[in-house]
């Protein structure tokens, strides 16, 4: 009897066929600049289907959160670039900082009319913006999902230094002519170095998979000087600066491995929040929204029917 060769097993598909199906891209023009965002939009529509805003961290865009979107089919999911990555412009007026990014939200909403109902969610630089966001305007959103969030200063304790020298190299990549100062901030082996060493998943497929987004999507920056001036806010502040003034139900999904958000962090936040919860996904670090986007999906569903509109 012939036996058939099947071949190679086909690639892990780490994005589900379906999402394309959900997707509609879009832009507004606000403050002189253009925004691109996507809308994931529900398989259907139910009582618990909730609008979520999203925003992604620092380097990123909307293209890091995809894994998380496609686990929330039941939900309208919103995920704009922020001002001056991915497809975004840059701010025109004004520097690229927390309380910057905290208003382009507020007119980010307005513009598209979302009300107080809506979701908001941040990963690591955005759980800075979005906490921040939140404590100068508290009746705006409810309630508040913060994954890998931004716990402490990182220029204090034992990753201080390593947060010192990465200050320097933005600021010399910004100093330095424009070609060998872009050079130095799309170097593929820095930005591999990286994406290694913030990677714990023991799967190569998933680890090609994440290193293949970092280079695709890492470098997508409007400019030098906002580059600079995002990663000083990034490492300037912290949600714990604000964590007493959210007055509003807080998720908090934290990676047990995670060395920039680190484990002992969390649980200080969370003896500061009015009302928080906290979720330890094991064996992950500061990439919950690549590696491990089904547990994460399953509290934040959890998280909203304990908390409805």
């Amino acid at each position: 009897m012939d036996t058939v060769n099947p071949g190679p097993s086909p690639a892990p598909a780490y994005v589900s066929a379906g999402l394309s199906g959900r997707t509609l891209a879009s832009a507004v023009t606000l403050d002189g600049g253009t925004v691109a965002f996507w809308t994931y939009e529900p398989l259907e529509v139910t009582p618990d289907t909730r609008t979520i805003l999203v925003v992604h961290g620092f380097r990123g865009d909307h293209h890091g959160l995809l894994r998380v979107a496609d686990q929330l089919p039941d939900m309208r999911i919103i995920m704009p670039d922020l001002p001056g990555f991915g497809s975004s412009d840059a701010f025109t007026h004004g520097p690229h900082s927390v309380e910057r990014y905290g208003r382009f939200i507020f007119d980010f909403m307005a513009a598209l009319g979302l009300g107080r109902d809506t979701v908001l969610l941040g990963h690591s630089f955005g759980s800075i913006v979005a906490a921040h966001f939140v404590a100068s305007n508290p009746d705006a959103v409810r309630p508040l999902i913060l994954i890998n969030p931004i716990a402490a200063p990182a220029l204090e304790g034992p990753k201080g230094v390593m947060t010192r020298l990465a200050v320097l190299y933005y600021k010399l990549a910004a100093r330095l002519p424009r070609r060998p100062g872009l050079a130095l901030l799309r170097n593929p082996v820095i930005v591999r170095v990286m994406s290694e060493t913030m990677a714990k998943t023991r799967d190569p497929g998933l680890r090609a998979y994440i290193h293949g987004q970092h280079h695709a999507y890492f470098s997508s920056f409007a400019d030098r000087d906002s580059l600079l001036e995002s990663f000083t806010a990034s490492v300037s502040h912290h949600v714990a600066e604000v964590a007493g003034l959210l007055q509003l139900p807080v998720l908090l999904v934290a990676g047990e491995k995670d060395e920039i958000a680190t484990l002992p962090s969390q649980h200080r936040l969370l003896g500061m929040l009015p009302d928080g919860e906290l979720k330890v996904i094991p064996g992950v670090g500061h990439l919950i929204h690549y590696e491990t986007p089904e547990p994460a999906a399953r509290y934040i569903r959890s998280f909203l029917k304990d908390h409805p509109a």
